[in-house]
Parts: C-alpha cells; sequence; structure tokens
C-alpha cells in the first residue's frame, strides 16, 4: 500500500497536478499497489482530488483524524475536545492571529480575515463567519488550523508543541499552516488503522509526504519517503528522498517500487 500525501507531494503550490505523475500514479494502482490519499484537507477539500487521481478510497484526512470513504462515511474520528480547541483558540486570539475549526465539513471563523480567504481557496471550501467559535464548534473538532506567515509559525511552533505536550499534536502541513490534532490522531495512527483494514502488513506500506504532519507516517511505514526540501524532521524520518512535484517524484516512486 503507498500513503500519498496530496499537497506538496503530488500537487505543487500551485495545485497543479504533472500529467507525467498521474500517468506514474497509474501505473502504481495498475501493479496492484493499493494507493491511499492521506492528507491534511478536510473530506470536502480531499474528495475532489481523490476522484481526479482515480483513486477509490478510503481517504485519511483532517490530518489523520478522520478516515472516510469516498462517498463520505466515517470509519475513524479522533477530534479534539472543546476544552482544548478553546485553549488554542485563545491563544490565537491572544496574539491576533487567525484561527479556524470545523463542524460538519464546514470550515467556520469567527472574523472575515484575509488569511480565511486564502486558506479557503487552497483547500477549495466555503468560509462559515459565526459569531463565536466557543458557542458554534461543537463537542469536537477534527482539526484546528493557525494560518499566517511561514516565518511567524516556524517561529511558534516550539512554543505550540511545548504548551500541548502530550495533549496535541502539533504539526505545519505547508509553512502557512499550523494544524492542531488530538494526541490520538495524525496520520501515522490513520495509515495504520487503513493497513490493519486492508489486512496489509506495516513493512509492505510505503508513505510520502513533505510536511512535518507526514513525519509520523513516513517514520512509521515499511518505506518512508521525503519530498526533497522538507523540514529536516521529515527528512530524518525518511528512508530515502524524492524530487518535488513536477519534477520526476511520483515516476520515480514508481521506479522504485516496482522495480
Amino acid at each position: 500500500m503507498l500513503a500519498l500525501d496530496l499537497d506538496g507531494t503530488i500537487l505543487d503550490r500551485q495545485l497543479h497536478l504533472d500529467p507525467r505523475d498521474v500517468a506514474a500514479l497509474d501505473r502504481i494502482r495498475s501493479a496492484g499497489v493499493a494507493v491511499v490519499a492521506c492528507t491534511g484537507r478536510p473530506f470536502p477539500g480531499a474528495a475532489p482530488w481523490v476522484k481526479r487521481l482515480g483513486l477509490e478510497g478510503p481517504i485519511v484526512c483532517y490530518q489523520g483524524a478522520q478516515v472516510r470513504t469516498l462517498d463520505g462515511a466515517v470509519l475513524l474520528d479522533h477530534g479534539v475536545s472543546h476544552e482544548l480547541a478553546m485553549e488554542v483558540i485563545d491563544y490565537a486570539r491572544e496574539r491576533d492571529l487567525h484561527v479556524q475549526a470545523y463542524r460538519d465539513d464546514e470550515l467556520i471563523v469567527e472574523r472575515d480575515r484575509p488569511e480565511a480567504h486564502l486558506y479557503a481557496e487552497h483547500a477549495g471550501m466555503t468560509i462559515h463567519l459565526v459569531g463565536d467559535l466557543d458557542t458554534a464548534m461543537g463537542p469536537t473538532t477534527p482539526k484546528l488550523v493557525i494560518v499566517s506567515t511561514g516565518e511567524k509559525l516556524e517561529a511558534l511552533l516550539p512554543d505550540v508543541r511545548r504548551r500541548w505536550a502530550g495533549r496535541l499534536n502539533a504539526a505545519t502541513s505547508v509553512p502557512e499552516y499550523l494544524e492542531f490534532t488530538s494526541v490520538e490522531s495524525d496520520k501515522a495512527s490513520a495509515l495504520s488503522f487503513v493497513a490493519e483494514r486492508f489486512s496489509i502488513p506495516q513493512a509492505e506500506v510505503v508513505a510520502v509526504g513533505d510536511g512535518r504532519n507526514d513525519a509520523s507516517m513516513i517514520g512509521w511505514a515499511g518505506l518512508g519517503v521525503a519530498v526533497a526540501g522538507s523540514p529536516p524532521e521529515v527528512i530524518a524520518a525518511a528512508d530515502r528522498t524524492i524530487p518535488r512535484p513536477g519534477h520526476g517524484g511520483i515516476q520515480q516512486l514508481a521506479d522504485v517500487l516496482l522495480k
């Protein structure tokens, strides 16, 4: 089984797919390898790309907080509790940072800020403006995201990891998104769930990605693959690297898997 991150791994920053990468992915699938999208994207932002790539599911989405079938059925769900979510929201409010949550696959924000529109455009989501995340969020949310500049989030990351150590997972997906999920949910735990469901041994799982949110599944998989230029902790978790989207990475991966 191949666990495939989307953004930064097969999708470039402009959301382009290289036809050669798509053809290489088809070659992998035709050889009998089950390909599972493992993405930080919410389900509504992931499903169109999964369909476009011809994948059948399931989909690991929301950073591993959920595993969904292509028709939307929930197979696994580990949300952030309301109490912990409000800690993150208050942290962002105190620093005048954009923060967002999710309820029933809707992106919810309490301030109409440019960061929300940048995220929504990239993720293919509609913004739902609410009066107060505290009352609008529900008992859990799959994840929370602080959206800011890469430089600002890079500086914040050590602090948030210390602050919520053992209580929340915190990682960047792309440099501008700092994402929080429950300690029960990351891409590795979700991938383990899917592999067990398919009766595929850990040693026969390949995982490829480029963000800090991918490090756990890259380290867990029998073969972990990082995209060149990934953060050092992602490179360290991997057994090998491939070029970035549009530069032959998926083609190289196909050559490795099918040799």
